[in-house]
């Protein structure tokens, strides 16, 4: 039996995997993200959700957020490697740096009639989710939120005639004034 503190009880909490949303600040240039992505996934690190989009237009920078999870150990590697890439200006661990604000978008296409239409639309409008196209068979959806937000609402579209989903991965910010 293993007392706590000792060496193997802080060797299996470090074994214990963590999901981390990192951002990083990039030169707008061809290639870039896939010299990140390339060091993903020649180290075997599983990417869940990516985003990237210019966010400094005259200083030619974009954002890639990238939500990974793995041991305290590989998070560690993971951000070393990153800051050591060339053109990444920055790079910044946000669940480290605390509760980030995270959101994204998801556009569902739900199919039906009679009852279940009717139930759909209900949790729609329950949702805040905008219906930005129609038809008497179908409605697609447009919902932002949280991730568990968007994956309840997914789950309850489930058995009213869901179709099809497409998400754009998070997007996530530090809170308080400094900048990245």
């Amino acid at each position: 039996m293993t007392q706590p503190g000792s060496a193997y009880s802080l060797d299996k909490q470090e074994q214990n995997p963590e999901s981390h949303t990192i951002s990083v600040l990039v030169d707008n240039e061809p290639g870039v993200l896939a010299r990140v992505i390339g060091l993903f996934s020649g180290r075997g690190y599983n990417i869940e959700s990516l985003t990237v989009s210019e966010t400094e237009h005259e200083a030619h920078l974009s954002r890639i957020t990238i939500v990974t999870t793995g041991t305290p150990m590989v998070i560690e590697q993971i951000k070393h490697k990153l800051d050591r890439l060339v053109p990444i200006h920055s790079v910044n661990d946000l669940t480290v740096l605390g509760q980030p604000i995270e959101r994204e978008l998801a556009l569902l296409k739900v199919a039906g009639t009679g009852e279940k239409r009717v139930e759909a639309l209900g949790l729609a409008e329950a949702f805040h989710a905008e219906i930005i196209d129609s038809s008497t068979e179908h409605f697609v959806f447009e919902i932002t939120g949280e991730q568990s937000r968007i994956e309840e609402f997914i789950a309850l579209m489930q058995p009213l005639g869901l179709v099809e989903v497409c998400r754009t991965g998070l997007a996530a910010i530090a809170r308080g004034a400094e900048r990245m």
